[in-house]
């Protein structure tokens, strides 16, 4: 999908599909009313038909006045409601009817609107982002496909030409490639995406964009001191790998498969386990974007990948292991083996010498429970950053909320033969993981994205969402400005 930037009149644009948009008490936005004009009120005269919550949708074919083939209409809802929510309703219902249509191009008369204080750059970079998640598919592994694949190859935005709007437009299109690969990367089974193809996965990221990279193997681990990471991988079949200015680390937990280990899941919905390496993929996904759109930042991915099997040779509930960084930990459910990777890598990227750490995990059921699945856990041991972090998953419409890091949670980890446990019970239980990653980030400006409730869907609609890669790419252009 191409997108493009021209000053276009909408009653003269020869395209496949204009798409206009319309308030609710059929209020026409104004090129809509341009179009209306130039019809003779047949535009309005439709307006009968079309839903008047925003993102509704009625197709006109062969309107009179107008150069389009077709002329899509679209629901905004009430004017004075207006604002973030309801403009990506509208995009993302354009969308789905343009997939529908099956258009080869469209010229979208929705990024020039008013969404609130919001630049219209924010519109064109939500405007890529809603088309492209639109139209992404997963079916590499279907061999009876569903007819062709849905194709939108131009799209142009009808706006005048300026910097901030085109690299809008480089910043949207370069996020959006690196959710798609974040997406499939989790959407892959973990058959096929093992630590080995993570590892393969950031080789051709850095081939490509020629960036620098470092495979850590088993070997290398254990010359290191990573007993907590090795722990994880002992019963696993599967090797574990992973990988100016001071440069911002991003730290992805990549449990590639998690059983549970000796502390074996319900099989219910197992299968969803897959999803446990959406933080290494969102880190793949965001130096990919940067590095496309290349971006004057100075970033490192750090990326703990194995798997999280039972066997003979698996953790067993009361082992005590000794972390990278000296510190013993009684591990008393091999289930929360996230902690146990991230904590040996967090200690590992302080090697980086970072300005700040940053690190994605599904690491607890608890904060789903907490936060369901609109937003993403955010804990941080410096204010200063969980803002700069808040306002870049506002802009990026990824959003976060701040949980408590206050030390009266850290007596839950207690253990009696460790320095501490790995688990501190039921309650505050997201609070207490982050408080157990919290003990090896001491001297680190850190921050935790847990995005166990928004990595994935269930039910009909199953799959990575990509999340939170259009935060983390915000942040990280942000974060070096300011630099």
């Amino acid at each position: 999908m191409q997108f493009s930037i021209k000053a276009l009149s909408p009653e003269t644009a020869k395209s496949g599909c204009v798409v206009l948009g319309v308030y609710a008490n059929k209020e026409l936005s104004p090129p809509a009313a341009r179009v209306d004009r130039a019809s003779r009120g047949a535009l309005r005269n439709a307006l009968v038909d079309l839903p008047v919550k925003a993102g509704g949708t009625l197709l006109l074919r062969g309107l009179p006045g107008a150069a389009a083939e077709r002329v899509l209409l679209v629901g905004l809802g009430e004017r004075e409601e207006f604002a973030e929510g309801p403009f990506r309703d509208a995009v993302r219902g354009a969308a789905a009817a343009l997939r529908e249509l099956g258009a080869k191009d469209a010229a979208l008369y929705l990024v020039d609107l008013k969404v609130g204080a919001r630049p219209v750059a924010w519109n064109v970079r939500h405007a890529v982002l809603g088309l492209r998640e639109a139209f992404y598919r997963f079916d590499q592994l279907k061999t009876q496909k569903k007819g062709n694949p849905p194709i939108l190859e131009q799209v142009v935005f009808p706006l005048s030409k300026n910097q901030k709007i085109q690299e809008a437009l480089s910043e949207a299109i370069a996020t959006a490639d690196g959710v798609a690969l974040a997406r499939t990367l989790g959407n892959l089974p973990a058959n096929i995406c093992t630590p080995a193809y993570l590892a393969d996965e950031a080789k051709k990221i850095a081939k490509q964009f020629k960036l620098g990279i470092e495979v850590l193997e088993k070997r290398d681990m254990e010359k290191l001191g990573m007993g907590a990471m090795l722990s994880v991988a002992r019963a696993s079949h599967q090797p574990p790998g992973a990988k100016g200015k001071k440069p911002l680390a991003l730290v992805g937990k990549g449990v590639t498969f998690d059983t549970g280990g000796i502390s074996l899941k319900p099989a219910g919905e197992m299968d969803e386990m897959k999803f446990d390496m959406s933080g290494a993929a969102s880190v793949l996904g965001t130096i990919r974007a940067l590095a496309a759109m290349k971006a004057p930042v100075n970033v490192v991915g750090v990326i703990p990948a194995t798997e999280n099997m039972p066997g003979g040779a698996a953790s067993k509930p009361g082992d005590v292991v000794t972390t990278l960084s000296g510190q013993t930990v009684e591990i008393l459910n091999t289930d929360a083996e996230g902690r146990l990777i991230l904590c040996d890598a967090l200690t590992y990227a302080a090697r980086f010498e970072p300005e700040a750490v940053i690190d994605i995990a599904t690491l607890t059921g608890a904060c789903v429970i907490a936060l369901g699945h609109v937003a993403t856990g955010l804990f941080a041991n410096d204010e200063r950053l969980a803002g700069d972090i808040h306002e870049a998953a506002d802009e990026a419409w990824d959003r976060v909320w701040q949980m408590p890091l206050w030390e009266d949670y850290q007596e839950q980890l207690r253990s009696n033969f460790a320095d501490m446990a790995n688990i501190g019970g039921r309650p505050g239980g997201s609070i207490t993981a982050a408080c157990f990653l919290a003990r090896f980030t001491r001297k680190l400006r850190w921050a935790h994205l847990d995005i166990a409730g928004t990595a994935w869907r269930s039910g009909r609609e199953k799959g990575s969402t990509g999340r939170p890669v259009p935060l983390l790419v915000r942040f990280a252009l942000k974060h070096s400005a300011k630099m």
